[in-house]
Formats: structure tokens, sequence, C-alpha cells
């Protein structure tokens, strides 16, 4: 079999998380703050704040912006779910944008008219590794005094505009669960240039305490910490800051070997006019966190007849990505929601296996056995 994606391990990382548990010091520490400055230091933000995944770094993100009940935040529905469950989590409304066809990203032209009394933010999507048009959504909401929210979760290490994604936002939030590009297994981090929205965050995850445990223990003289707001346990464990600084220093190469892995695909289905290829708009590289595939209406197999040919050759594949809006947690709480670009999409969209230690005998088994389903 080969799988949609795998992470890339070696005995560096089992290495690091072995060091840090002789340490005794295995919670958020000199490891995860390590890790945040490889991060903070990457992405040109001045502040990085690890954790517990990228679902916690949104919803603590929204919080320290000051987004709760009554609010209302846009964001598009074709991502994962977490997205939308962040602003429900935060005690907001998620507002359905559509997106645009070509970058699967939230299409700016459709913010204005979903902008209410209400509206309080703004939460573009960087889906499967490609920026979205960050200068006109920040003109959007400077227009309407809205904050501007990132989910990063698939693009560490992309850019918009040759500038890193991580610092032209209020808050931008990234994920290291194993289907990203590096991973410490679960994982988030939230970047900012805000000193506010950093120190909230950094109360905020960890049971809204006034200083760390690492400090307090490290500290020559007794410290007797205090809780002045309502946190949560959202924090990063050392063993994972661990494999998080290791993994950092191998993300240039991985990101060279996934875009190699691209260009490749792309070359091997640029001839079938049934099949889109991802598209690249001028502003933004695609970092192929994912390999995404359109099958088109004409195409001689439906995109589900693909999957599972490929399925039964050995080769996973995935669907697109998922409509939140058409989940029955949101179904049932807002009614239907026509998004037709949206819907379409996820009809019709796979993924493909990519890797950074994907063989190019395994790239060459995909591109034949696809073209072979495909009578091409």
């Amino acid at each position: 079999m080969i799988p949609i994606t795998k992470p890339f391990f070696d005995e560096r990382e089992e290495r690091a998380a072995a060091e840090a548990i002789r340490s005794g010091w295995v919670v958020q520490g000199p490891r995860t703050q390590e890790f945040e400055k490889l991060v903070a230091e990457r992405v040109g933000a001045q502040y990085a704040l690890a954790t517990s995944n990228c679902t916690t770094a949104l919803h603590l993100a929204l919080i320290a912006s000051g987004i709760g009940a009554g609010d209302e935040v846009l964001v598009p529905s074709y991502s994962f779910i977490a997205s939308a469950n962040s602003i429900l989590h935060a005690g907001a409304t998620p507002v359905f944008v559509d997106i645009d066809a070509r970058t699967y990203n939230l299409d700016p032209a459709l913010l204005e008219e979903k902008i209410t009394p209400r509206t309080r933010a703004i939460m573009p999507v960087h889906q499967i590794g490609l920026a979205a048009d960050i200068d006109t959504i920040h003109a959007i909401a400077r227009k309407h005094q809205l904050s501007v929210i990132e989910d990063a979760a698939t693009i560490i290490g992309g850019t918009y505009k040759n500038k890193p994604i991580g610092a032209h936002s209020r808050a931008v939030c990234f994920s290291f669960h194993p289907r990203k590009a590096i991973t410490t297994g679960e994982g988030g981090m939230v970047t900012t240039n805000d000193p506010d929205i950093a120190r909230q965050i950094d109360m905020l995850r960890s049971h809204g305490a006034n200083v760390s445990d690492y400090a307090r223990h490290g500290a020559a003289k007794v410290i007797i910490e205090e809780y002045p707001v309502l946190g949560y346990n959202y924090r990063l464990t050392d063993i994972q800051g661990a494999v998080g600084v290791e993994q950092m220093k191998k993300l240039d190469w991985i990101l060279e070997r996934r875009l190699e892995i691209g260009r490749r695909y792309n070359e091997a289905f640029a001839d079938l006019d049934f099949i889109a290829t991802p598209y690249e708009p001028p502003y933004a590289a695609h970092t192929y966190q994912s390999y995404c595939l359109r099958v088109a209406h004409n195409a001689p197999k439906t995109r589900d007849e693909i999957m599972a040919e490929m399925q039964a050759a050995g080769i996973a594949t995935r669907r697109g990505v998922m409509a939140a809006h058409l989940e029955p947690v949101y179904v049932n709480r807002y009614g239907r929601v026509a998004l037709p670009v949206t819907e379409e999409a996820t009809r019709s969209t796979l993924l493909l296996p990519i890797y950074a230690q994907m063989t190019q005998a395994e790239v060459e088994t995909v591109v034949r056995v696809l073209r072979q389903i495909l009578g091409a």
C-alpha cells in the first residue's frame, strides 16, 4: 500500500524525545520554548506560542481577539471542520463563505455581502498548502474594522508575495498533525506581533496562570502563581517540543521534496483535459501539503470510482476537502446554506499520495495506475 502521507522521522526525533523523557521535564518547558523560537524566526513573527493542536490555537486566538457570544466570523466551509468548530467553541457563529474555484481558498469578492453588524472577524484558511489572497482580505477587514485570524494549518513554510505566512495578521495558527509537512504527532502554534494577544494566549493555554510552571520551578525564589483569567489546558508537551525542534531543521528539505513530487504529478496529468491539476495564483507558490486533483464531469470515471479503483490497486487516496456546512452539526444548527462552488469542489476533488520520503518508483506507480484507470 502506498499511503496518502507519512511523517518523516529518523533517529534524531527518537533521540530528542528520549532526552526529554530522561530530563524529567516533560510538560511545556525548554524544548517547547526552543521550538517556538524556531517557528517565530522562520515566519518573521515576534511571538510564537505552542498549543496542543491547531484547533486549540484557533480557539485561543479568537478568545484573545475578543471574539465571543453574539459575534460572527466569516470562514470558508471548504476546510476541515475544526476551522468552523473553533468559532463555535469561542461562543461565536461561523458564517460560511464560498471559495474561489481555482485556489479552493475563500473568495474575497464574496466577503462583503456576508458582513453584518455582528461580524467581528474573518478567518481565511490557506487550503492544502496554498496561501489565500491576504492583502485583499485585509483591505476588506480594515474597511469594516474586522480582525483577521488566519487558519494556516497546512502551510508552515509557505509564502504570500514572497513573505512567509505567519506575520501578516493579528494571529496566525499552524498545525503539526501527521498530515502536515512537519509534525509533533499533535500540536499547534499561534504566531503574532501583538504583545497583548501573546500575553493572553500564554495565560489561557495554561489554565489562566500568570506564570508558567517552568518559570516558577526554575526561579531562585518561591513564586506563587495567580489565575487572573479562566483558562484551558492547551499546552504542548516538551517531548513534542523536542520532536518539533528536529522537524523544523528538516522543513526546507521536506518542502523541496514535496515540490518535486507535486511538479511531477502536474507534468504527468497536464495532457488530460478532464483532470485539473493544482492552480498557482501570481501571489503564492504551492507547498503541496496535499496534492489535489479535480475530476471533471466528462471524465471516463467519477471521483468515487477512481478512489475505489486506486484503493484496490494498493494506493490510498482521500476526498479533496470536506464541506463543513453540509455536516449534520451545522445543518441542524443553521439549516442548509447554498455554497455551489464549495459543494462542487467537495464532490469532484481527490488527494493523491505525497510525502517527503516517497520514492520515485512510488510516484511513478501512482501516475501509471491513475492513467490506466482513466484509460489514458
